[in-house]
């Protein structure tokens, strides 16, 4: 029992702790844009295939 007058504590500030690192977070503009990078994966650019084709002629 005394067990819980130590976890308790412990869990409510870790949840308030990932509560304000979120806020934190989207204050600073981290969720501005979150499908840029998956389509962003998406697009070849013409350099880099450039680059690999001057490296193993065929």
């Amino acid at each position: 029992m005394t067990g819980l007058i130590v976890l308790i504590p412990v869990a409510l500030g870790l949840g308030l702790l990932g509560l304000v690192a979120f806020f934190w977070a989207l204050r600073n503009g981290q969720f501005d844009d979150p499908d840029g990078a998956a389509n962003r994966i998406l697009i070849d650019d013409e350099d880099d295939i450039a680059a690999v084709d001057e490296e193993n002629p065929s």
